[in-house]
């Protein structure tokens, strides 16, 4: 919509209102449009995504032995041998 100067002084909040829903707002001086009234993007809000608590129970399966304290060799592997008290002990026999 185009505007002439003095209608947009009288009715600036109207033109802003038309603005901010999206519409083309032209400000014009006679026939040689001078400006063009848009409105500024919101910066965006990151919302976290709503979290059920126990959303997953039941879904995740693991194996007991998952929570086993790791072997001598086990530790050397990935890397934690730093964390070994003495030399290495092997591994207990299956009964």
């Amino acid at each position: 919509m185009a505007y002439t100067v003095h209608q947009a002084k009288t009715h600036l909040s109207r033109l802003l209102k038309e603005a901010e829903a999206g519409k083309e707002v032209i400000v014009m001086r006679g026939n040689k449009p001078v400006a063009k009234i848009v409105a500024i993007d919101q910066p965006k809000v990151e919302k976290l995504p709503f979290r059920l608590i126990g959303a997953y129970r039941g879904l995740i399966h693991s194996d007991d032995s998952a929570f086993d304290p790791m072997t001598d060799e086990e530790l050397v592997e990935y890397g934690f041998d730093s964390m070994l008290d003495g030399d290495l002990v092997p591994p207990p026999e299956a009964k």
